[in-house]
Formats: C-alpha cells, structure tokens, sequence
C-alpha cells in the first residue's frame, strides 16, 4: 500500500446514558495497516439506534474483509440486508448515518449518509481539503437562500436530516461518494459523528490538527473541547505518515460500483458526459417551476417551525424512499398529509 497511515479514536456518552454511536475499528481495537474506517450515528431512541448502528458498521465492515474485491455498493447493500433482518416492526422506526473512508493504493474511497462528516485537513497549509456534504434540512435552506449559516447554527431545525439508511425501505437510501487523490503526507482525515460539532467550528478543528504537538495531544484537546456535549459524540483522527506523492492528483467523482482496489474506471466518464449532455438539454428545454414550488415549500416549513415554541414538536426525518430533498416536495407534502414524518430521536434521552 503505497498510502500508510496510523489512526486515534474516542468514544463518549456526552449527557446520554446509551451510546448510539458505532465505529469501525471499534475504540481500544489495533489493527495492523488498517486501511478502512467507518462511523454510524445511530437515531431511534435508546436500543434502536445502538442496534442500527453497530448493525451497519458491524456488517459492512464485515463484508468488505470478507470480499477484498468488492465494490461500494455491494458492501452498502450488505449493510442494508443486515438492517432489514433486524428490523422488529415495533413502531419505533431506527436509522443511521454512516460516514465511510478506504484508503488505498494511490487514493482514499469517501462515502456519507446523513451528517456525520469526513474532513481532509492539511496542517501544512493550515486548511481543509475536502469535506462532506451534510444530508440536512438546513444546508438545503441555506441554499435556497431562507437560512444564513450564522442562522443555522441555532435553528431549531439543524438536527433534521434528509438522508439516512433504514431498514425495509421501497428505495434504498444512496450515498454520496467520492475518490480522492490529492492526498500528501502529514494530512489527517477527522471523520466525526454530529456530537463532536455542538461547539466546534471548522475552523478550531484545523486549528487544533495544525499545532506543533503529538497526535495523542490533539486528540485528547478534542475531546476537551466537547466534555460538556449533551449527545454521543464519537470521532476517528486517521493521521497520514507517508504517500507517493507521483500519483497524486486532484479530487474526482467516484461511480458508486467502483471496485474498492480499482484504480480508473473509464465508464465513469462516459456516462459523466452522457449526464452533463442531457442535463443542458433538460435545462434548456424544461420549465423551472417545480423548484420554485419546493423552495415556496421549504419556506412555508421554515416558517410553520420557526413558530413553534415546544421543541418536542420538531420532527427530524430522514425523505423516503432513497431521494434527495431537492426536487420531492410532492413526496414531503404526501408524508405530511399521511402523517409518516418519522421522528427518529423522539425516545432518546433529553
């Protein structure tokens, strides 16, 4: 492996008297050029969520080693399996994130559900690389300009999610995942569940990765840092200690059928072109209107909850079946009329 690294991690309760978080190597687990890692914030309330999650981490971990071939999609579905085989139907719907990271020979695969994040930070350029995406409410209010981020730190709305894995869903919930490759020596990847982020900005987080101190020194002022966090708060700090740098490149879209130890994949950009060619000809030819009426949408939510005074009232979901938030207002406003917004931490301790 032409990519080494060594990694810390750190497991807390925070205020919560059940640990819902789950991570692949589990805390206190040394393995020998481990080139995989995994994060799964379990939602549901009290055993739900902590089945949800060890269930995937256990299960696509599991997989993986199992078929060192495979591609990220196999092992997704695997995971998915497992979640549906564990499924009580007892009324109280469980979910996970899941945030996922594969280093290997010139690249690190990168993959989230939910959000849970993966940085890429380069202390030596005191800045962060990469990022994911979080699936949430607010982001896409954000974008569709009805929430500043100042504004989103304190909604009452930043803990709904979009995305989320669930058991027996009609569509199975997608990943976003990516390949990178412009990865250096001396990096860190800071994969972390949302209780590591109650405080911490981006910004302290590079902060803290660019001092001149040991890996065990940062980590343990990451966790000082969240010692008085309400929820479970659960984070891998993967430390890059050598690369080969005549490969490195720059950041690509990953196709979701990649194998995990596949170096290109030329379908890829056929079908980026194909995609792009027929996204200008929708776009040129189609009307805007169904996104006006889901921005018109999202305010009408933004301002129903704005209103709300009992935060028990706040609902967080994930959008069935497998879809994005953009674009299925239709599908939200039909879960509204049939009242099948789920409420995934509505049992979970205060």
């Amino acid at each position: 492996m032409s990519i080494k690294c060594k990694y810390l991690s750190l497991q807390e309760l925070g205020k919560r008297s059940n640990q819902e978080d789950s991570i692949y190597p589990k805390l206190g687990e040394d393995i020998n050029d481990n080139d995989l890692f995994i994060l799964c914030d379990g939602m549901g309330g009290h055993e739900c969520g902590e089945i949800a999650s060890q269930t995937v981490c256990e299960s696509m971990s599991s997989y993986i080693i199992s078929h060192p071939d495979t591609d990220f999609e196999s092992a997704l579905n695997a995971a998915y399996d497992a979640l549906d085989a564990v499924d009580n139907n007892n009324g109280k719907k469980m979910g996970t994130t899941m945030t996922f990271l594969k280093i290997e020979k010139d690249s690190c695969i990168v993959a989230h559900i939910g959000d849970s994040r993966v940085y890429q930070i380069r202390p030596s350029e005191k800045r962060i690389i990469y990022v994911t995406r979080d699936h949430s409410l607010v982001n896409d209010l954000i974008a569709c300009g009805e929430l500043t981020p100042e504004e989103a730190k304190n909604s009452k709305q930043k803990n709904v999610i979009t995305r989320a894995m669930q058991p027996n869903q009609e569509k199975r919930t997608k990943a976003d995942v990516a390949i990178l490759t412009d990865i250096k020596e001396g990096d860190y990847f800071y994969m972390c569940s949302d209780g590591m982020l109650e405080i911490s900005e981006d910004e302290d987080i590079v902060n803290v990765l660019s001092m001149n101190i040991t890996d065990e020194e940062k980590l343990e002022i990451l966790r000082g840092v969240t010692v008085d966090n309400s929820d479970n708060h659960t984070a891998h700090l993967i430390h890059i200690v050598s690369t080969d740098n005549s490969v490195m490149s720059q950041h690509k879209p990953l196709d979701r059928k990649i194998k995990l130890n596949n170096k290109h994949v030329i379908a890829v950009i056929v079908v980026a072109i194909g995609l792009f060619a027929g996204f200008g000809y929708y776009f040129t030819t189609r009307t805007l209107e169904p996104d006006r009426h889901y921005f018109k949408f999202l305010k009408m939510l933004i301002d129903t909850t704005r209103n709300c005074t009992e935060p028990d009232t706040l609902k967080e979901f994930s959008i069935p079946p497998g879809e994005d938030l953009c674009g299925v207002s239709d599908t939200i406003q039909s879960l509204l009329q049939k009242d099948e917004i789920i409420d995934l931490k509505q049992n979970e301790d205060k």
